[in-house]
């Protein structure tokens, strides 16, 4: 059977615009030459390169990828929006893209007029507009303001209109650019309801979408664009599997490089001179509480900024952050067995030492903080290189960035190094719920309460 969509090596190069080389006009740009042949490679920026697929018909197909992976340049080209620079798209159908929505909207004349002009540039005659008018205002929810101006129209009526003009084309092609954002979440699932009746009646779909949940559920193959170039496809579970790992590898390289810039910042602060025990120097009386102080600090405790300090008679010489497969990294999953270990190192034995931990979200609320004191360990002896490591069984945290402090210190506070929310990690979930924290917990229902299942 021939597809509803045929994508064939299909590249396309976008010129970069810059001060120099610019053109005064088209014809002079055809008299000099090939618009991009003549072009260095810094001086052109390739949105797709040869990439290719095909949609059976009745198939709704979904692109998934980070933004400025080409997945808009790729619907714009099979909605003949613009033309690969090389390789070829086939559609075989009416097509409507859900695209650019509004598109050819005129600001000064009514919803009314605008739905007849915006139909006829979708290929509707004059006749089938009239047959679907009174679907296409309802389905925008725009009955009271059809006969407006729609420079009247807020931002969100505007989409509901292109939308319903487009999703009422008929098409056997349909393309679809993250617009389920057109609205509230009743006109969402309107939206969604009406992807459904496509599929029903064998439409094709082609989504392109941030949304995994979605390509999921709704998708029955899906594709994977990377920097403009094919990275998988096939069975939607499978290839958004291999785009999540891809996604949690770049965000792990993100946070180990910030993370060893702001260590090697910190590393650089001047050592504080020890002072009698007991005694509070100077730098000690300008730093904020830690959350693996004693209660008697500063009241101001949590309004502190990055840093280390302390006299390092006792010093954290490295730390690091390991998951359950017991690897070091930056990136886990809510509930995953998560370890932290310091190596520390004490210049000279002493028997008066506690190490604390704190944690926080990105908006520096004290999620937890403890430390060997509060716990009720008595310490004995530390003399030379040892390690200390906290494991936590299950870090039950909702998706988010944290950030640590760790601290060496003596019973009453007397700092031998504080390394200040230094090290961030981040929880990933597919869950979207709230907070911070997520508790072990279950639901159940009595009674004539059911649901439907997944």
């Amino acid at each position: 059977m021939k597809p509803a969509i045929d994508v064939i090596n299909v590249s396309k190069v976008y010129r970069r615009y810059a001060r120099r080389r610019q053109f005064a006009t088209l014809k002079s740009a055809l008299l000099d030459g090939s618009l991009l042949g003549d072009l260095k490679p810094d001086e052109t920026f390739q949105a797709l390169r040869n990439v290719s697929f095909s949609v059976p018909k009745g198939c709704t197909y979904g692109v998934i990828g980070s933004n400025g992976s080409g997945k808009s340049t790729l619907l714009k080209c099979v909605a003949g929006i613009t033309r690969p620079t090389e390789g070829e798209v086939k559609v075989d159908g009416r097509i409507s893209a859900l695209i650019e929505l509004g598109a050819g909207f005129h600001p000064e004349i009514s919803g009314r007029e605008n739905i007849f002009i915006n139909g006829i540039m979708l290929g509707l005659t004059k006749k089938e507009i009239l047959r679907r008018f009174d679907e296409i205002v309802d389905f925008a929810e725009m009955q009271d303001f059809i006969d407006a101006p729609v420079k009247t129209y807020s931002s969100g009526m505007y989409m509901r209109l292109g939308f319903a003009v487009a999703i009422h084309v008929d098409p056997e092609v349909l393309l679809v650019d993250e617009v389920l954002a057109v609205g509230d979440q009743g006109f969402t699932h309107k939206c969604l309801d009406k992807f459904s009746e496509f599929r029903r009646r064998n439409k094709s779909i082609l989504l392109v979408t941030h949304s995994l949940d979605l390509v999921e559920k709704f998708c029955d193959e899906a594709h994977w664009l990377d920097k403009g170039v094919s990275k998988g496809e096939g069975d939607p579970k499978r290839v958004v599997a291999a785009y999540v790992i891809n996604v949690e590898d770049s965000e792990e390289n993100e946070l180990a490089k910030a993370e060893s810039a702001r260590v090697a910042a910190a590393a650089s602060a001047p050592i504080e001179a020890p002072t009698e025990p007991g005694a509070t120097t100077d730098a000690s009386e300008e730093v904020p509480l830690k959350p693996v102080d004693e209660a008697d600090g500063p009241k101001d405790g949590f309004k502190a900024t990055e840093g280390r300090w302390g006299t390092r008679e006792i010093e954290i010489t490295q730390v690091t952050i390991s998951g359950p497969d017991g690897e070091t990294g930056h990136v886990f999953q809510s509930g995953d067995a998560v370890q932290v270990r310091m190596a520390v190192t004490a210049k000279e034995p002493t028997t008066d030492f506690v190490f604390g931990l704190g944690l926080f979200n990105a908006d520096g609320v004290c999620v937890y903080g403890t430390n060997t004191s509060l716990e009720e360990f008595q310490p004995t002896a530390i003399a030379g290189d040892g390690v200390v490591t906290f494991d936590i069984d299950s870090l039950d945290l909702v998706e988010g960035t944290y950030r640590l402090d760790l601290a060496a210190h003596k019973v009453d506070g007397y700092p031998y190094d504080y390394h200040r929310l230094l090290y961030t990690f981040r929880i990933k979930s597919r869950i979207r719920d709230v907070g911070i924290y997520r508790p072990a917990h279950r639901w159940s229902f009595g009674g004539g309460i059911t649901f439907k299942a997944e």
